[in-house]
């Protein structure tokens, strides 16, 4: 069934908490840049394991992966030691063998609430042959549990 009111549906959002650490900083006291990949990939990894996508056992059988083949990052406020994050996702593009992400890093208030975004970036990762690195078409099932993430 079509909709001809002209709205599309709002992306779903994936959120996953991350607390900031000693290890996670710098010199000075906030959490370094590079940081932030890791943190978005976290989120990425959580979020198929919701969606009850294994990564080990797709790059077991049928040996496939996914790879990060473009980021485009912008750092708005720094994160600091203890502060309570949180990071959200949403698809905005699943195509045959990629699927583009938004996503964001949120600081949260004392209440659990998102107070001030502090990076946000748009990540493309690839599926690949674990064999030979080519590209590979995203299997049937991960693109079935993948599709209703993808904004409307």
């Amino acid at each position: 069934m079509s909709d001809n009111s002209g709205a599309s549906a709002a992306p779903r959002t994936f959120d996953w908490p991350v607390r900031v650490y000693w290890e996670d900083t710098d010199a000075g006291g906030i959490v370094y840049y590079a940081n932030y990949l890791k943190f978005f990939e976290r989120a990425r990894t959580e979020w198929l394991r919701a969606l009850a996508v294994s990564q080990s056992a797709l790059a077991a059988d049928p040996g496939l992966v996914f790879v990060v083949a473009e980021v485009n990052l912008r750092y708005r406020a720094p994160a600091r030691l203890d502060d309570l994050l949180q990071l959200q996702l949403q698809v905005q593009e699943l195509g045959t063998a990629h699927i583009t992400l938004a996503q964001q890093a949120w600081r949260l208030d004392g209440d659990g609430e998102p107070q001030r975004r502090l990076a946000e970036a748009t990540v493309r990762v690839g599926c690949v042959e674990v064999a030979n690195l080519r590209p590979a078409r995203i299997p049937a099932d991960v693109c079935a549990a993948v599709s209703p993430w993808v904004a409307g």
